[in-house]
């Protein structure tokens, strides 16, 4: 019953697919869903896309390592979306734009946008396949499968969906998806604390540190700080965020969307370090991102589980084909039309986009398959494009003011992409804060050098 009940998911996501092709009319359909979306779809879509597979799987995780500290993956998020609302996201609609490169074209220039648009690609690709195996570890719980025959399954599904109807699949699929996701999480706390005995119980089985806020033992103010400025600063600056407030009919929509949703990531944050919690007491020699797949398998009843685990399938699907879909429009939109000419017709631009999202689905497949984790593949992603483009686009929106230009820039960029990016693959921890804020540093010294320079000249 629960493999029927994930087979008709899946068919369903295929389906809206099919029809949303018929509403395709062009680029502005495909990339932006004619910039109609009211504030049910941007709300419904936003909040999908946040809770992916970090948010379910490996916060889970971390709530089943850490205990209650594990909701500041979420929490930062929240802070991040909330001052993005406040501040940012009637400007970002009123850009009127595709993608997030586009503001960096209009802020800096063309050179901006390239370089901005290839590290996005390289970082986004490391999110996709952090949802993909996120997907895997959910459907081991109900299929005794390897994990990755089971991510070429779900890569599949998203693949085809988002290749039929681009933003308008998207947005629709992605609020189906978020009714999904809050059903079965208000049906799994009860459950879960009520398999542990209650909250006191639970505190009396894992020991004080395990309910400790907002740092703990082995969650210090300086993992605090990596994730506020590492993960937080991506809902400020968010490609993906971003692509759905240009879907927005107006600037308010953008606006009243994003906070409402900020303000809903709060109580969802620590309900789900709570099932990871209740699982270290009942299982507590598993994986940790194995936590929630493996409280489904064992405590759910048959029926329940499956529309749970459809509910964790909908967090990594919506979270990936958004992510999917932006990367796709930037590498069609920001990089090959920039060498094309602008000539190009819509016919192959649409084209190009969606093979695009064929060939980035295939290599984020490849790449969840080596690296087997959630965080470690989300964190990969966040790190490097924090580092790298966060200062840059926010302090561009007030460029003129603080005197900033292209090469101050670029090389804020390259700096501290490249450098979170060496720190990553030498697992050096400090290096993704070192180059964010270096990045920062660059930004506002480098373009005062280089006024300075021209002023001498």
């Amino acid at each position: 019953m629960d493999v029927g009940i994930v087979f008709i998911y899946f068919l369903g996501l295929v389906f809206i697919g099919s029809r949303s092709f018929r509403i395709v009319k062009g680029i502005n359909s495909f990339f932006v869903a004619d910039r109609g979306a009211s504030f049910l779809f941007i709300a419904g879509s936003l909040f999908a896309t946040i809770i992916g597979g970090s948010s379910t799987i490996g916060m889970a995780g971390l709530g089943y390592s850490h205990g209650l500290v594990g909701s500041w993956w979420l929490l930062v998020g929240a802070i991040g979306l909330f001052f993005l609302g406040l501040f940012l996201a009637e400007k970002v609609r009123g850009y009127s734009l595709y993608t997030l490169p586009e503001i960096l074209e209009v802020q800096y220039g063309p050179e901006a946008k390239l370089f901005a648009s290839g590290l996005i690609v390289i970082a986004w690709m490391g999110i996709i396949a952090g949802q993909i195996v996120a997907a895997g570890k959910i459907l081991e719980a109900i299929l005794n499968v390897p994990p990755s025959i089971l991510m070429i399954i779900t890569t599949s599904v998203f693949i085809i969906y988002t290749l039929l109807g681009g933003q308008h699949s998207v947005v629709r699929t992605d609020t189906i998806q978020s009714l999904i996701i809050v059903i079965a999480i208000l049906v799994s706390i009860p459950l879960c604390l009520g398999k542990v005995g209650g909250v006191f119980l639970m505190r009396e089985a894992l020991g004080h540190d395990y309910f400790s806020f907002p740092v703990s033992q082995h969650f210090t103010w300086k993992t605090l700080a990596t994730y506020l400025f590492l993960v937080g600063s991506t809902y400020v600056v968010g490609p993906d965020i971003y692509s759905r407030l240009f879907c927005a009919k107006d600037k308010k929509v953008a606006k009243d969307a994003t906070m409402t949703v900020a303000l809903t990531l709060i109580p969802f944050a620590f309900a789900i370090v709570m099932i990871g919690m209740s699982a270290r007491v009942l299982f507590p020699q598993i994986n940790p991102e194995a936590s929630f797949p493996t409280m489904i398998k064992h405590l759910f009843p048959i029926g329940l589980s499956g529309l749970v685990i459809a509910a964790l399938l909908s967090a990594m699907m919506s979270s990936a084909d958004t992510c999917l879909l932006t990367t796709s429009t930037i590498l069609s939109v920001d990089i090959v039309k920039a060498f094309l000419g602008p000539a190009i017709p819509e016919r192959r631009l649409l084209l190009l986009s969606r093979f695009f999202i064929v060939v980035i689905g295939i290599f984020s497949l490849f790449l969840a398959v080596r690296l087997r984790g959630v965080i470690p593949s989300l964190l990969l992603g966040y790190t490097v494009y924090t580092s790298g483009l966060v200062f840059p686009v926010l302090l561009g929106f007030y460029g003129h003011r603080l005197r900033l230009n292209k090469e101050g820039a670029i090389s804020a960029m390259v700096t501290g992409g490249g450098l979170a990016l060496i720190g990553k693959l030498m697992e050096l921890s400090d290096f993704g804060l070192f180059g964010f804020f270096l990045s920062g540093i660059i930004l506002i010294l480098g373009s005062r050098f280089i006024v300075f320079v021209r002023n001498m000249t």
